[in-house]
């Protein structure tokens, strides 16, 4: 009787263990893309930097952000226009940094915020 449970849990097992399997190297399936990050960039601008961000330099900057793969999501500024808050997707912080040095505007501070938190 013992040997016929055993034989039986095997023959249950096997299926399992053969789907688990490494396969052999020629996947069909493309590999995931990196999820990307999210970011938090506090920049500090001279008053009236802001009064030229039409949508022709919204476009510069986002062209240029995509070849870092970075992604301007939204910005929220203070009520003088002289300090914004940015959130970005992108690959790493050093991509963010490197684009927003090529769209020469300043980095103050960027922190991941990998968290959402909703009312």
């Amino acid at each position: 009787m013992k040997t016929k449970s055993v034989l039986f849990a095997a023959l249950l097992l096997v299926p399992a263990l053969a789907l688990a399997a490494p396969g052999d190297g020629k996947s069909k399936e493309e590999p995931k893309a990196e999820a990307a990050h999210r970011y938090v960039i506090e920049r500090t601008f001279p008053a009236g930097a802001l009064d030229g961000l039409n949508d022709e330099a919204k476009a510069r900057i986002n062209a240029t952000n995509a070849k870092f793969g970075v992604k301007w999501l939204v910005s929220y500024a203070n009520a003088d226009k002289t300090k914004t808050y940015c959130v970005y997707e992108g690959p790493s912080e050093a991509a963010v940094r490197e684009a927003a040095q090529a769209n020469e505007i300043p980095v103050d501070s960027v922190t991941e915020v990998p968290v959402t938190l909703t009312p």
